[in-house]
């Protein structure tokens, strides 16, 4: 909490003029949405609703910006940003009770989680277990850990084995090749594409397949509690024109990452990583649900009271809070 608290005063500062221009702009039906990392297949289908005019259509002129790091809660909290990217497990200290910051989750990006444990192929890390004497490139996060922790604990693992290496690296796929580490977290459907399309065999298991717990929201689309309340049928419209975005993504994954490279022309150097990456997540962004978005109240709290049970909170947080989907369309 103190570290967003210090994120958002540094905000205010860094975004004063942001905010100033944005309050003396003239077009009531401009809005903001802040990623929370640079452009990449999560955010398809928010540059395909923009490129193909499902904003528009909705009435809306939509800007998509970039974060400071660790940025997007506290532009969105401040107000600054109408709309932000970010993830359930991230969001969760800005919910402890008594320090709760007004944002609200409204959409979930992917229908679960499909982030894990990635390492080299037929070096027993298959399964949790195997971390133990394996060097494990750690954030030094108590979330990180704890899951770690419990899911090691499962396959009948013990943690404290496992070799902690702080983690410094910015390329996965490089940092596994070279054996600089043995094994790292990741989000399947960048990293462990990446590893593919580099040739590199791995091994690799999921959190949520050990234990539902994990099974959290990430990414998720948030918003400005005000802004949401006092403008709810742009609010409806906003994510209304995301879920067509999204839809048009799960059926065209190859013209979706065509639309998000030409809106990101960075991308097409890994134009290889992007075409894959979107396929696979393509099939992941609605996955078994009924429709793109909607969150399931007992996987949002059941994720809240597993970090209550395990006091990885200054403060505990209400399981039931922080998420609606009263702003996604019928």
């Amino acid at each position: 909490m103190k570290k967003l608290i210090a994120v958002l005063l540094s905000v205010s500062l860094l975004f004063g003029c942001f905010g100033c221009s944005h309050s003396e702009n003239s077009d009531k039906n401009a809005l903001t949405i802040v990623l929370e990392w640079t452009p990449n297949t999560n955010h398809t289908g928010i540059y395909v609703a923009k490129s193909l005019g499902y904003f528009e259509e909705a009435g809306l002129s939509v800007e998509i910006v970039q974060p400071p790091q660790d940025g997007s809660i506290a532009l969105v909290a401040s107000g600054k940003a109408q709309f932000g990217v970010s993830c359930q497990d991230t969001l969760a200290p800005a919910f402890a009770e008594g320090s709760e910051l007004p944002v609200t989750a409204v959409a979930a990006i992917i229908q679960h989680n499909t982030s894990g444990i990635i390492s080299r192929a037929g070096e027993g890390m298959h399964t949790p277990k195997g971390l133990e004497g394996k060097r494990y490139a750690t954030w030094d996060s108590p979330v990180e850990k704890a899951t770690i922790r419990d899911v090691m604990k499962a396959d009948g693992g013990d943690f404290d084995l496992v070799n902690l290496i702080p983690s410094t690296v910015t390329d996965e796929v490089s940092a596994l090749s070279t054996k600089s580490i043995d094994a790292v977290w990741v989000y399947y459907g960048w990293t462990g594409v990446a590893c593919g399309v580099a040739g590199l065999e791995t091994d690799y298991f999921e959190f949520a397949d050990i234990d539902p717990v994990f099974d959290f929201y990430t990414p998720v689309i948030i918003g400005n509690n005000e802004w949401l309340k006092d403008n709810e049928e742009k609010a409806k419209a906003f994510v209304s024109a995301l879920s067509k975005g999204y839809e048009f993504a799960v059926e065209n994954p190859k013209k979706a990452a065509e639309i998000l490279m030409d809106a990101v022309p960075e991308l097409k150097s890994n134009s290889t990583l992007v075409y894959k990456s979107q396929e696979y997540l393509s099939a992941e962004y609605t996955a078994d649900a009924d429709r793109w978005g909607v969150f399931d109240s007992k996987r949002w709290s059941d994720f809240y009271n597993w970090l209550n049970t395990n006091n990885l909170l200054e403060n505990k947080i209400n399981p039931d809070f922080g998420f609606t989907n009263e702003y996604l369309p019928d």
